[in-house]
């Protein structure tokens, strides 16, 4: 994958992308969120990894970082903490997300930030 097809897939990851008649929005992680279809899409995350990956020199070395990217990375994890690791998050405010999905999308989730904040700190 190349960096300017990561941009794009990111941009459904995380639902910013304006054209939902592309079957990429509806296979989105944030999506798979919202609504909560009772468990976690790993292929997602899994795929929002080989974005990073794709974007990970540019996070490491850019003067100036590209928002689109940005925008992306920051709305998954806002996002995914929100609605569900947050107790007043939608998934969890309304029972709709087992302990154990909270757990592990809470680790998918630091796991990202924390890959994220050092590849911006330029490791």
């Amino acid at each position: 994958m190349n960096y300017e097809s990561a941009i794009e897939e990111l941009s459904f990851h995380c639902g910013s992308n304006p054209d939902i008649d592309d079957p990429r929005w509806e296979a989105g992680f944030l999506q798979s969120l919202r609504p909560y279809r009772g468990s976690l899409d790993k292929a997602a995350m899994d795929h929002v990894t080989q974005c990073v990956d794709a974007v990970a020199e540019h996070l490491k070395t850019a003067v100036k970082l590209d928002r689109a990217v940005i925008n992306s990375l920051w709305g998954i994890v806002t996002y995914g903490r929100a609605w569900a690791i947050h107790p007043e998050g939608m998934l969890r405010r309304n029972n709709l997300i087992s302990e154990d999905d909270i757990a592990m999308l809470s680790d998918w989730l630091d796991d990202l930030a924390e890959r994220v904040a050092f590849m911006l700190d330029g490791g």
